[in-house]
């Protein structure tokens, strides 16, 4: 054997599938009983592939160790992942943001695309292998040792891929075991945190507003009084907090140790000149209600009771009687609707895990180790990440590219 994957995620996967295309004989020990288990749920069971931007905007949108990712993503990009999928029959769409989905919408059918290249190649998986130590000699790295279905057994090979994911989705087995493989090898790990996870408030409002969805939304993360984060989308309220697309990337820059907020701007399109003569216009239309029941057509039914309560107006007040000032207040809390937030979900809330092996004891060129010959490293269980949109799995496959290619046979 000359390749040794342990993983059956994207990155793995395709690692295995580049070797095997350079005449490597390739096996992969996963410990699920489903490959690529994790992947045939990602993007709600649509799996957003990649992202079709420049690719200036793509290290745009990895925050973290960009730069050590540059050789990689030039060597295999985001429109070559695109190209790759067409090629093996998978037809793709770009949806709303650059977004690439396969056409067919179903996350299972890219999963399957991956493992039918791979056996085609003579890429052998075994699944319900439990991996329990990476073997080196001198020379580096010779052979591994897993127990399948009560068996141990050893398999040597002079390259080893690990490609275990991060701590995200413990279900679908991520948890954690490349860390441990990777500091037995000497190899330091950098602390590990939920990354693209949903938000928790202490508001005591906040639960009652659980599910309640908000589109074409701005909104900016506040640590302290800078405003660190900006962006325009989506997100939800949940039973103790806030989730969505624009809150899962804000939550790469949230730090837990410095009080923070969440600010939603609800109609972003309109400056305040213009927001505030839409509201004189929908008031007068509705002059003889109270103030509880004159917001329909300015924000979601849902919430409404809780903006009624941080205006500090009676809701009971009716809207011709209600004066400039508390207009002005009005028009405030619609452009800046503020959130306490106190801390990230749990990290099996989260979408990937941020942290990891450190990025300076990886040749970023061939992803293999500066500490130990034969040792490679792809995916999320190196400490590089993106936001939403298809970065993350952008970042498996050019990763996993990259090891593929590089192993020595």
């Amino acid at each position: 054997m000359d390749l040794i994957v342990i993983g059956a995620g994207p990155a793995g996967v395709m690692a295995a599938i580049q070797a095997a295309e350079n005449g490597a004989r390739v096996t992969v020990l996963e410990k699920n009983k489903v490959l690529c288990r994790k992947l045939r749920i990602t993007g709600k069971g649509r799996c957003n592939i990649t992202n079709a931007c420049e690719k200036r905007e793509l290290f745009d949108n990895i925050p973290r160790n960009s730069k050590f990712l540059m050789s990689c993503i030039n060597n295999f990009s985001n429109h070559d992942i695109i190209s790759f999928f067409e090629k093996n029959k998978l037809p793709t769409v770009v949806e709303r943001g650059g977004r690439v989905f396969p056409a067919s919408q179903n996350a299972t059918d890219v999963a399957n695309c991956l493992i039918n290249v791979a056996r085609k190649l003579g890429v052998r998986f075994i699944c319900e292998s439990n991996v329990t130590a990476i073997i080196r000699n001198n020379d580096g790295v010779c052979a591994v040792e897993a127990t399948c279905r009560g068996e141990t057994k050893r398999y040597e090979a002079p390259n080893v891929l690990i490609a275990t994911g991060g701590l995200s989705y413990p279900l679908t087995g991520s948890t954690g075991d490349g860390y441990t493989f990777a500091r037995d090898l000497g190899h330091s790990i950098i602390d590990t945190k939920p990354s693209l996870c949903p938000l928790v408030s202490d508001d005591f409002y906040i639960s009652e507003l659980e599910g309640c969805s908000l589109r074409n939304v701005n909104i900016n993360l506040f640590i302290g009084s800078k405003s660190v984060y900006s962006d325009f989308g989506e997100m939800v309220f949940t039973h103790n907090g806030v989730s969505g697309p624009v809150i899962l990337s804000a939550s790469c820059h949230y730090d837990e140790s410095v009080p923070a907020k969440i600010e939603i701007d609800f109609k972003p399109a309109l400056d305040e000149e213009t927001l505030d003569k839409r509201i004189l216009r929908d008031f007068s239309q509705v002059k003889n209600k109270i103030f509880a029941n004159s917001l329909d057509g300015l924000l979601p039914k849902k919430i409404i009771p809780v903006f009624v309560m941080k205006t500090g107006i009676n809701p009971s007040k009716q809207v011709n009687a209600i004066t400039s000032q508390e207009r002005s207040r009005i028009l405030y809390l619609l452009k800046h609707f503020d959130i306490n937030i106190v801390s990230k979900g749990d990290i099996s809330e989260a979408i990937i895990t941020s942290g990891g092996i450190n990025v300076k004891e990886i040749n970023p060129k061939t992803m293999e180790s500066k500490l130990c010959r034969g040792l490679f490293f792809a995916g999320e269980v190196i400490d590089v990440d993106g936001y939403t949109g298809g970065f993350n799995l952008t970042i498996a496959f050019s990763t996993g590219y990259a090891a593929g290619t590089s192993i020595r046979f």
